[in-house]
């Protein structure tokens, strides 16, 4: 069980614009006697193996050292959000230009350790980062002017204090930490293991008799990243919960779960199409150990059948068994859960300050100030969140019994994918349909084994003579495809607002909702983002892509339609 850190342990924020080579960071890490959160810009690309020799020569940061290179993330554009010691140490690398860094940085630091860079250019927005009395440490003489006109007043030097002209300060989670969690797929078993570990108290209640029965339950998911000629909003996002993923996946403590890095090849659908990625691969020029371009020949080689248009493959990707991450995460809470199987809630009342979760027969299953829906399409049963635009998928995921020499020993996708063997079937899939039948169909069946014949001609017989098996799942879609994330909107009554902060919450309600057919990438960084949130920490990504998350971006849209 992961040591937990206390209401009291209020975590100290350092904001590093000259990281290097970590020394600060990891003198930092040993020494830390509190929670320490280290945001870092890194300016110049630094490979995990050169990290560990610059730090040869220091014997007593050995252990930090080896778990720093262990967890180093490939540099691709983004915050990647690094965990040690159970998370009472974390590790916000920031890669990208400085001002759009500490521009999308969303954070109250104690301590900055900066550049001249960041001292002649970016004075005004450390200060807007500030929490009162913060200090500031230059790495080198240079002009102070922008940041004393800023509020840093300078005692030596090289070094300042903030003192600003306005109360300022940072924020401080308050109140009683306990929530409820409805829902135990893998949105609501991430966010209780990100709250657990946060000295956070969970009531974890769920409706079925065991963890993943509903969208969750798949034998296999599929752990890959999107790309896009432009780097969207949604590749950004893909991304960074693909990395941040794929290093907690890797730092769950026993009982370990089913799962595989085998890699996963995203086939190019036609000519035309493998043009438009090669010209992404041009462009972005990808780490390969994040996302490499291969061409007909390359592709044909590794699949061992034909590949004429080529593809990209994911060397970090393959699958994960969804129940098993999600039995992993709720042993790794320990004490601070309670979970309540086979309670059925369906309403939410209001008194005082806490909300009170009750079942059918008004009978009530738990009373907190904090309540997180991570129960998919069951959200919107609720009163307070009907109007949310959420949407039910039937998805069906068809079985075919492992044994098939010519199949491939990674995840293959195109249209659809084929797995590579998971407790005896390969998984192929999976369908997107309209309506809510939830047995098995042959039409379906038929779907899916032709979108693997057409991507793999030859694995299968002609006429698909396989049994009928498989699995329904129904996803919870938003109209955006992307999750949502935080604080939840109140849908009614008439407001003004033109920006998301305007928009009126509940109080204490939130959610983690919407993650398709994307869960085992969604969960762990979507935990973390809402577990930051209610704890005001600073937040794992950058500020327009928590935007792109919040609950009630869908909301001040319609309002601003209205307005016009």
């Amino acid at each position: 069980m992961a040591e937990i850190c206390t209401p009291s342990d209020t975590r100290h924020v350092v904001l590093d614009t000259c990281f290097g080579t970590g020394d600060a960071f990891l003198h930092q890490w040993q020494a830390a006697t509190r929670p320490l959160h280290y945001l870092a810009f890194l300016a110049q690309p630094i490979s995990a193996d050169e990290l560990l020799r610059r730090h040869a020569d220091w014997p007593e940061l050995a252990g930090q050292a080896h778990a720093l290179r262990a967890a180093w993330p490939d540099h691709v554009a983004g915050f990647h959000r690094l965990l040690f010691d159970e998370g009472r140490v974390s590790l916000t690398l920031m890669i990208g230009t400085l001002a759009g860094c500490l521009s999308q940085c969303v954070a109250h630091v104690d301590a900055f350790r900066i550049d001249m860079l960041a001292a002649t250019t970016m004075a005004r927005r450390l200060a807007q980062l500030a929490a009162s009395q913060s200090t500031l440490r230059l790495s080198a003489a240079c002009p102070v002017d922008a940041l004393e006109r800023a509020g840093f007043v300078f005692t030596s030097a090289l070094q300042a204090t903030y003192q600003p002209r306005r109360s300022s300060g940072k924020t401080v989670a308050t109140g009683e930490r306990h929530a409820i969690v409805l829902g135990a797929g893998l949105a609501g078993a991430a966010i209780c293991e990100r709250l657990a570990v946060r000295g956070w108290r969970v009531t974890l209640l769920e409706r079925h008799a065991a963890p993943a029965q509903e969208a969750s339950g798949n034998l296999a998911g599929i752990v890959m990243p999107v790309l896009s000629q432009d780097d969207n909003l949604a590749s950004r996002l893909s991304r960074a919960a693909y990395l941040f993923a794929l290093r907690r996946w890797s730092g769950l403590a026993q009982p370990r779960f089913e799962g595989e890095r085998c890699g996963v090849l995203q086939l190019a659908r036609d000519a035309d199409h493998a043009a438009a990625q090669a010209r992404i691969d041009r462009r972005w020029n990808y780490p390969a150990s994040y996302a490499r371009w291969l061409d007909s020949a390359e592709a044909t080689a590794l699949l061992g059948s034909a590949a004429p248009d080529g593809g990209w493959l994911f060397a970090q990707g393959g699958w994960a068994h969804p129940a098993g991450v999600c039995r992993a995460m709720l042993a790794a809470c320990g004490t601070q859960l309670t979970v309540r199987y086979q309670q059925a809630a369906t309403c939410l009342q209001r008194v005082d300050d806490a909300w009170q979760v009750r079942d059918a027969d008004g009978v009530l299953l738990a009373q907190a100030p904090t309540v997180i829906f991570a129960n998919g399409n069951g959200a919107t049963r609720f009163a307070q969140l009907a109007d949310l635009p959420l949407q039910s998928v039937r998805g069906q995921v068809t079985h075919v019994s492992a044994p098939a020499a010519s199949a491939p020993s990674l995840v293959v996708c195109r249209e659809g994918y084929l797995t590579p063997p998971v407790q005896g079937w390969r998984c192929a899939g999976a369908t997107y349909d309209q309506d809510v039948e939830a047995g098995l169909r042959w039409s379906s069946q038929h779907e899916n084994l032709q979108r693997v014949q057409a991507m793999l001609p030859g694995i299968w017989p002609d006429a698909f003579d396989f049994p009928l098996a498989g699995r329904v799942g129904f996803r919870c879609v938003a109209p955006d495809r992307l999750p949502l994330v935080g604080a939840l909107p109140v849908t009614a009554g008439a407001c003004r607002a033109e920006r998301l902060r305007d928009v009126p919450r509940w109080p204490g309600l939130h959610g983690l909702l919407g993650y398709a057919s994307r869960g085992l990438i969604w969960a762990p960084l979507a935990a973390e983002l809402l577990a930051a949130q209610l704890n005001s920490e600073p937040l794992p990504l950058e500020s327009d892509l928590v935007d792109a998350l919040d609950p009630a971006r869908f909301r001040l849209k319609s309002l601003r339609q209205s307005s016009r």
